[in-house]
């Protein structure tokens, strides 16, 4: 997913269009996630950046996105620009003598 959300509307409250943006990221990463993992995949990773406009959108983590969200809708913005790409993921694994130690 590659979108400029538009927060401004002629009909529709921005805290409305807030929450259909949400909405919409929400389905958009169930759905990625639902996909049949290929050979050798553990699970769905996502790349995501965001930004006011996509020449100026940044790096963030799949856990920052809603509060990316909260701050666009604090600072009134009129649009903003979010990318979310799913990439395989595998998980590390550790050997015996490279676990981490518990204290």
């Amino acid at each position: 997913m590659k979108k400029t959300f538009q927060l401004v509307h002629p009909k529709i409250k921005p805290a409305r269009l807030i929450e259909a943006v949400r909405r919409d990221v929400k389905k958009y990463i169930k759905r990625e996630k639902r996909k049949s993992l290929p050979e050798g995949v553990d699970y769905w990773d996502f790349d995501c950046k965001y930004g006011p406009t996509e020449a100026k959108a940044e790096i963030i983590l799949t856990s920052e996105i809603s509060k990316c969200i909260t701050e666009a809708e604090a600072e009134n913005l009129e649009s903003f620009y979010l990318e979310i790409l799913a990439k395989p993921g595998h998980k590390k694994t550790y050997k015996t003598s490279e676990a981490p130690v518990k204290d």
